[in-house]
């Protein structure tokens, strides 16, 4: 099934945001937001899984890397994002 436009539209706003503040090696992003469809705060955003590999979370805890991704999308929280999923890797721990 393709995606709907708004949420391409979306999901090239969260990607350029990353992109722009991780510069990573790999990253992908998935729209969740048909499995949460009737969700009360799913109006103001849709759910989303990313998955990125950044040479910036290198050295650092799970913590720290999430709230790098955070800052990266922070200003998409709440109109474009409603809940995000994370798995933040440095290129040494990706497996695929």
């Amino acid at each position: 099934m393709a995606a709907q436009p708004q949420s391409e539209a979306r999901i090239a706003r969260i990607r350029s945001a990353l992109e722009r503040n991780l510069a990573p090696a790999r990253l992908s992003i998935a729209d969740d937001s048909a499995a949460h469809a009737g969700h009360p705060g799913a109006r103001e955003g849709g759910h989303f899984r990313v998955a990125v590999v950044s040479e910036r979370f290198r050295g650092r805890t799970v913590l720290e890397r999430h709230r790098l991704v955070y800052e990266a999308v922070g200003a998409l929280m709440g109109c474009d994002i409603h809940a995000l999923s994370i798995v933040a890797e440095s290129p040494e721990e990706t497996t695929s």
